[in-house]
């Protein structure tokens, strides 16, 4: 199949972006893609890649750790990395962070010349780290994270801010410091995003118009 806006190379280029929850990673990925365009770039969220948690989940996240690992298909996502590598489209899963389940429905993805990955842990995964071509990681102060996080949780997923403050002490930080940030060791960039954001998002516009 041919590759929408394909590389030089005449494949896609798998861009991984890393980083703490609330690092601007996700940020980034979005801001690049919108710079380089749907036709030549799409994203995939680690987070699409959940594990079924709904019959552990309470309602306010605290019986179901998902900063740990093992809360990532990792298997299925390499598996769709790989697919889209090699030229094919896939049906990504779509994850619902009320229920805490598997929706019905999954989003077809076609490849593109460039594909972000978004996503804490997947610089931790071996399988999937050694698809990427490039791995940024953006190491971002705890507090400007958390209040992030906070913000987003109690916004978007209908969380209780104390819910969210406990589940962040209990389990977010404790994650990132034994995961999360150790794959920052795994990184060919690591970003200070709250220094010179837009002369770095420009740079790396520009290197991959030119892979």
């Amino acid at each position: 199949m041919p590759v929408t806006g394909s590389t030089k190379l005449n494949k896609p280029y798998l861009v991984g972006v890393a980083g703490g929850s609330g690092s601007g990673k996700t940020y980034f990925a979005k801001a690049l893609c919108a710079r380089l365009g749907a036709s030549r770039c799409a994203i995939v969220y680690q987070d699409s890649y959940y594990i079924d948690q709904s019959a552990r989940f309470d309602h306010d996240g605290g019986a179901v750790n998902f900063d740990h690992p093992d809360a990532i298909d990792f298997t299925l996502l390499a598996q769709q990395l790989r697919a889209l590598k090699e030229g094919r489209a896939v049906d990504i899963p779509v994850y619902d962070f009320v229920s805490h389940s598997r929706r019905p429905e999954t989003v077809h993805t076609e490849p593109r010349a460039i594909l972000v990955v978004d996503g804490i842990l997947i610089f931790h995964s071996q399988e999937v780290r050694a698809l990427f071509d490039q791995r940024l990681f953006f190491a971002t102060p705890e507090a400007l994270r958390f209040q992030r996080r906070l913000e987003r949780d109690v916004k978007e997923r209908g969380r209780k801010p104390e819910g969210v403050r406990e589940q962040f002490l209990a389990q977010v930080k404790p994650m990132h410091d034994a995961y999360v940030e150790p794959s920052k060791l795994f990184a060919h960039t690591c970003v200070t995003e709250v220094e010179g954001f837009d002369t770095f998002l420009n740079a790396f516009v520009d290197r991959m118009l030119n892979v």
